[in-house]
């Protein structure tokens, strides 16, 4: 029996989860919400499988500070990310996504996927997303967000940032900016 490339990743993620410092209570919740939805899953990187499923995000750092886009139907300022496409990891669907909405050239941070920050928030249509996010660095500072996608993307200093963004993307701002603030 093969098993879906999302449950053998669930599995491994819940286990590293025990040595992750929640910033706040809102992780530790969705930390201990994620140990509970994600290993009942049968397939939680597929958004049609189920009405809960993982998703990946990026918290996107420059020399100007932190990139939020103004999402086309919520109308907040969020953190690029979205769902996971056959055959991608979290980290690379977290990087496409970023990459799609923003335009910019982007790596993980020091070349290697940094997971940092859980967030389990509503998504449409009564879906629940269990959102991995990721630490990702921009190579230059100049917008092209792909056809379709908001055209409203923005640097704004991590305080600003903090002041605009909705409660979920707060935490993971805050990891980034102590993680680049080494």
């Amino acid at each position: 029996m093969v098993l879906d490339a999302g449950v053998e990743f669930v599995a491994k993620f819940c286990a590293d989860l025990v040595t992750h410092s929640p910033i706040d209570d809102r992780e530790r919740e969705s930390i201990k919400v994620f140990r509970e939805l994600a290993p009942l899953l049968s397939a939680p990187f597929d958004e049609h499988s189920d009405t809960t499923h993982v998703t990946g995000s990026a918290i996107v750092v420059g020399a100007p500070g932190v990139v939020l886009h103004l999402h086309k139907r919520l109308n907040m300022w969020l953190q690029p990310g979205g769902h996971i496409d056959a055959g991608e990891s979290v980290d690379q669907a977290a990087l496409r996504e970023a990459r799609e909405e923003t335009g910019l050239q982007l790596q993980h941070f020091l070349s290697l996927p940094k997971f940092i920050h859980l967030d389990v928030h509503p998504g449409p249509r009564g879906h629940t997303h269990l959102d991995i996010r990721y630490l990702l660095v921009a190579d230059n500072e100049t917008f092209a967000p792909a056809e379709g996608e908001s055209k409203e993307v923005k640097w704004f200093s991590f305080d600003e940032a903090l002041q605009v963004s909705e409660d979920g993307a707060r935490g993971a701002i805050r990891v980034a900016r102590q993680i680049v603030n080494r």
